[in-house]
């Protein structure tokens, strides 16, 4: 009994799971997002009062950068807002709004806009008056347009105003990652010193005439008078002791 309730509550949250998630799929397109308020916030086109509301990008494939704010229910678009992508270093688990700074008693100016993971949100563009007011006050360009409705925002130009209320092309470099640093480039070898030259004797190719052969020393005509007649007088007196011993002997017998 207890094996079939785990196998019911398993496939109870299969089923679960698989109805949320075209949900969490079309909430990661759309970057659908609910928000509360407790004060009013400035808008490029409306101002909200407190409550709340959602927001999420335009379905569209072709064009990534236009807001739309619902009512608490989604049965009611309160506005469309033009945007451009904007860059941060470090995404976060949360929406990330930041704002511009307004005179006192104006209600803040958001800025931009980020999904939770992203790295790219949504800076939004503001109608020339707003941001000639925005930059005045903060002494730093914004972003402009003069489009109205979706249609037109879907292809209007973004230029940029500063305090003085001139507008001039926006600097898109602002709103995107920064180049990587080129990674260092290794030095070049010192090259080797050459090696010393060699010395190589020289060979003497000339022939040589033949050594002579050596020649063997003549013969002398006659031997050297070298020997002594000493040795000869000695055996010859040894041999006559020796006989007169032996006629002694034969006599005495």
């Amino acid at each position: 009994m207890r094996s079939l309730q785990k196998h019911l509550f398993a496939f109870a949250v299969a089923i679960l799971f698989a109805l949320a998630l075209p949900t969490m799929r079309a909430d990661e397109w759309t970057k659908r997002t609910v928000i509360t308020i407790n004060d009013p916030i400035q808008l490029p086109t409306v101002v909200l009062q407190p409550g709340t509301y959602v927001m999420k990008l335009l379905d569209s494939p072709s064009n990534r950068d236009i807001v739309q704010i619902f009512d608490q229910n989604e049965q009611h678009l309160i506005t469309t807002i033009l945007a451009l992508p904007n860059y941060r270093l470090t995404p976060t688990g949360k929406s990330v709004f930041t704002f511009w700074e307004t005179p006192a008693g104006s209600p803040a100016a958001v800025r931009a806009w980020f999904y939770p993971g992203d790295n790219y949100g949504q800076e939004f563009v503001y109608p020339k008056g707003l941001s000639t007011q925005i930059a005045s006050t903060n002494k730093s360009a914004v972003p402009t347009t003069t489009a109205e409705s979706v249609e037109d925002m879907k292809s209007a130009p973004v230029t940029s105003t500063d305090q003085s209320g001139q507008q001039s092309d926006l600097n898109t470099q602002a709103y995107t990652a920064p180049e990587p640093a080129p990674a260092p480039v290794a030095a070049a070898p010192a090259p080797e010193p050459a090696p010393a030259p060699v010395e190589t004797a020289q060979v003497d190719q000339t022939p040589q005439a033949p050594a002579p052969e050596p020649q063997p020393a003549p013969t002398p005509s006659e031997l050297p008078h070298t020997a002594s007649t000493l040795p000869l007088i000695g055996l010859a007196g040894l041999i006559s002791l020796g006989g007169f011993f032996a006629l002694r002997r034969a006599t005495s017998r």
